[in-house]
C-alpha cells in the first residue's frame, strides 16, 4: 500500500520511541514491526540523523546502522526537556498556525494541531507573543499537497489542470494518486486516466486540482526505486553531448549521465541520454555562456535559434 507524507511522518515519530526502548534492534525485526520493507526502513534512518530538538541544528539524533542492527548513540541527550528560545517558539507557532489553515487537511489532524498549538502558546508565554503578529501564506503547492494527501488517504480520484513544460501546454486529466515523494521538488505518482499509464506530476506545475467522488483504483504497480534519482534514462534513449565551462559543472551533479570528461579550461564534456532531447533547450538557455549543446546537431541548432529569439524579445522590450 502506498504511504503518504503524513503517514510516513507518524511512522518516523513512532520509530524514535521504538528505537529508544530497543538499543541494537535488528533491521529485519524493526521493518517487520512497522509493516514496511527493509529498504523503506533504511530510507527513514537516513532522514532521522537530520532531525533533533533544535531548529539551529544542535542535538541531532545520532542514529546509524550497519545494515543488520540499529544503534542510537545519544538517546539521553535528546530526551532532556525541550527548551525553546524566543525565535524558535515564534517560528514553530507561526508554522503550526499556517499548516492548520491548509485546505484538504484531515479534520482529525487539524484538530490535533490546533490543540498542540494552544498548549505551545501557553508554555511559551511572552516568548511566543510575537507569533500572533506574524502570518504565513502558502503558495499553491501547499494546497495541492494537502489535496493529494487527502485523496491518497481517502482513496479518491483527482482532476488536474497540469502544465507540461516539454509541450508548453496545459492539459486536463483525471488521476488515481498512488504516492507523494520528494526528489528536489515534490511529486505525485499516479495512474493517469488520459494516457492510461503511470505518470509523475510535479506539484508546482498543477494549475488547478479537485477531489472527485469517484474512487481511485490504480492497477497493481510495483513502486519504482527512486534512490538513484527520479529520471533514469534507458539505453535506447538518444545521446546528447553538452560541453560546459567551470560555471556549468553543476549540470553533472543534477543530470544522470553516462560520462563527464574534464576539459582543459576546467569545464566538462558531458554525455547523457534522454527520451526527449528537445527538453534540453531550456537547459542550454539557462547555461548561457557557460555551456553549449554539441550533438545532435539539429538540437544544437534549435538551442541557438531559441537563444536568438529570446535575445531579440529582450531587446524589443528595452
Amino acid at each position: 500500500m502506498a504511504t503518504n507524507a503524513i503517514d510516513q511522518t507518524r511512522r518516523m515519530l513512532s520509530l524514535v520511541t521504538y528505537l529508544r526502548e530497543r538499543p541494537g534492534a535488528h533491521v529485519q525485526d524493526v521493518a517487520r514491526a512497522f509493516g514496511i520493507t527493509e529498504d523503506e526502513l533504511i530510507s527513514d534512518l537516513d532522514v532521522l540523523p537530520m532531525c533533533g530538538t533544535s531548529f539551529r541544528g544542535g542535538d541531532l539524533l545520532d542514529i546509524d546502522t550497519d545494515g543488520d542492527r540499529i544503534w542510537w548513540h545519544n538517546p539521553d541527550d535528546v530526551a532532556e526537556p525541550l527548551r525553546l528560545a524566543a525565535d524558535e517558539a515564534t517560528a514553530l507557532l507561526v508554522a503550526a498556525r499556517a499548516v492548520a489553515t491548509l485546505p484538504g487537511l484531515r479534520e482529525s489532524d487539524r484538530d490535533a494541531l490546533v490543540r498542540a498549538t494552544a498548549k505551545l502558546e501557553t508554555a511559551a508565554g511572552e516568548s511566543g507573543a510575537a507569533s500572533s503578529r506574524l502570518s504565513v501564506t502558502f503558495e499553491a503547492e501547499g494546497g495541492v499537497f494537502a489535496d493529494v494527501d487527502r485523496a491518497i488517504s481517502e482513496r479518491r480520484r483527482l482532476w488536474l489542470r497540469y502544465y507540461s513544460p516539454a509541450r508548453d501546454e496545459l492539459t486536463e486529466r483525471e488521476v488515481d494518486p498512488i504516492r507523494l515523494f520528494a526528489v528536489g521538488h515534490t511529486y505525485m505518482e499516479g495512474w493517469c486516466r488520459l494516457s492510461e499509464a503511470r505518470r509523475t506530476f510535479r506539484l508546482d506545475r498543477v494549475a488547478e486540482i479537485r477531489l472527485l467522488d469517484a474512487p481511485a483504483a490504480p492497477p497493481e504497480l510495483e513502486l519504482r526505486d527512486l534512490s538513484a534519482g527520479l529520471v533514469q534514462p534507458a539505453a535506447e534513449d538518444p545521446e546528447v553531448v553538452i560541453e560546459v565551462g567551470p560555471g556549468g559543472r553543476w549540470v553533472a551533479e543534477y543530470y544522470p549521465h553516462d560520462s563527464a570528461e574534464e576539459l582543459p579550461d576546467g569545464g566538462l564534456r558531458i554525455i547523457l541520454r534522454t527520451p526527449d532531447p528537445a527538453s534540453l533547450r531550456r537547459l542550454a538557455l539557462r547555461l548561457g555562456g557557460d555551456g553549449r549543446i554539441v550533438t545532435p546537431p539539429e538540437l544544437a541548432a534549435s538551442a541557438r535559434d531559441a537563444a536568438r529569439q529570446a535575445l531579440a524579445a529582450y531587446e524589443d522590450a528595452l
